[in-house]
């Protein structure tokens, strides 16, 4: 985790902002995980007050250290691709789960269609909503 702590102590550095503890903590808290719910990181960046946790993922987002993932009227938020392997995610709509996905196929599909499309990718972010396996069996019961 040094060097992806480095990177990022790195990038807040470059972009004039301080390394402060609190930063810190709440970068700690989202590696490694998938998409938290903002309840989620504020529970593990402990001592960390809600306003200053709600303040930085405001500002980590705006400088592509987060990104967010709508789920209708909510959100969740995981480390960018800068910070994270590049995935993709499926998301029930009944329960909430997110599941990570890296298929390499769809990677390979949408450089096939930007190519097609003479058009140069560099970035990309697909969600599937649907439902769980859990809430699938739940809905025949």
């Amino acid at each position: 985790m040094t060097a992806i702590k480095d990177a990022f102590k790195q990038l807040l550095k470059q972009e004039g902002q301080s390394v402060t503890k609190v930063r810190v903590a709440i970068f700690e808290a989202l590696v490694g995980q998938e998409p938290l719910a903002m309840r989620e990181v504020v529970q593990r960046a402990k001592k960390v007050d809600r306003a200053s946790v709600y303040r930085t993922i405001d500002l980590f987002e705006r400088l592509g250290i987060v990104q967010r993932l709508n789920t209708g009227w909510k959100y969740k938020v995981e480390l960018s691709d800068k910070f994270a392997e590049h995935h993709h995610h499926l998301t029930c709509v009944q329960c909430g789960r997110t599941i990570v996905m890296n298929e390499l196929e769809l990677e390979s599909v949408i450089e096939k269609l930007a190519a097609a499309h003479h058009f140069k990718a560099i970035s990309h972010q697909i969600e599937l909503q649907g439902l769980c396996e859990v809430c699938q069996r739940a809905g025949k019961a």
